[in-house]
């Protein structure tokens, strides 16, 4: 497996506006993705939230089973974590969200009103590339009020959403400058947080499939019709291709094919649920 790392100098540029404009918000929502929460998390994030109150909101939350979803947030609680769990596409969990935030800053609140100032709460959402920070603020703001894609780097400036007692402040996806754990790296790539263009695709959709074997063999079953999940990568591979009818001219295996509709199927949740890290 090639060497994974993904920092582009815009990102740079990213995390010196946040630097600018954190003490500008009241509190953070970090967004991370269900499927890979810890992998999600970047330690120059947390380091320049320190002195912020900070929600990590696991999102993509359908996207996993609901006794990995509770794992998860027993995990983050015994770290020290405010964590909540959320789909964009499910409304209740979006209200729980929004409690959330204002359960947050209770304090802050209070002592505003004390005061006699009725302000909106100013939150930054942030996080790595491709974890749903603008999706989430749509669902927020119950439209759609920013730009979303199903890639890494759609976000690239600084965008205020306003609503009638929030204000959100949408910021571009930030990767740590370096990954010492490549697997969590790799897990990343998986859920698309890394530029696709720079990833060897066979080698990523390769690393998958021996994951599913190890830790998922029934969902390699019931997808790809798989009788003997126990076989060798290579072997499950070749089979895949087979099931796919991905064959070139001669009867050779097309893995590249393969391996781009392997990820898909994976990113778009058709081989199950699946927890990485």
């Amino acid at each position: 497996m090639q060497h994974l790392q993904w920092f582009p100098g815009h990102m740079t540029k990213a995390m010196r506006m946040m630097e600018e404009s954190v003490k500008l918000v009241d509190g953070v929502l970090l967004v991370l993705d269900a499927r890979a929460p810890h992998a999600s998390l970047n330690g120059k994030l947390d380091k320049l939230f320190i002195n912020k109150k900070i929600l990590y909101v696991i999102n993509k939350s359908d996207l996993v089973t609901d006794k990995d979803i509770k794992l998860t947030l027993a995990s983050f609680k015994n770290e020290g974590r405010r964590a909540v769990a959320v789909s964009a596409v499910d409304k209740k969990t979006v209200d729980l969200l929004y409690s959330e935030i204002f359960s947050l800053l209770k304090e802050k609140l209070d002592k505003n009103k004390e005061k006699g100032i009725f302000k909106p709460v100013r939150i930054m959402v942030a996080g790595i590339p491709n974890t749903g920070k603008s999706t989430i603020i749509n669902a927020l703001s119950g439209g759609k009020k920013t730009m979303t894609g199903n890639k890494a780097g759609v976000t690239r400036g600084r965008q205020w959403v306003r609503l009638r007692d929030l204000e959100l402040l949408d910021t571009p996806g930030t990767m740590p400058p370096a990954f010492e754990n490549q697997t969590l790296a790799m897990h990343l790539a998986f859920i698309g947080s890394m530029n696709d263009a720079n990833l060897d695709f066979s080698d990523l959709a390769y690393e998958l499939i021996k994951f599913l074997a190890e830790r998922y063999p029934h969902l390699l079953k019931e997808k790809y019709g798989i009788d003997d999940p126990s076989l060798p990568a290579p072997e499950l591979f070749n089979k895949i291709c087979i099931r796919r009818g991905f064959i070139m001219k001669g009867g050779e295996c097309d893995y590249e094919r393969c391996a781009v509709a392997v990820i898909d199927d994976f990113r778009k949740g058709r081989i199950g649920k699946i927890l990485l890290d």
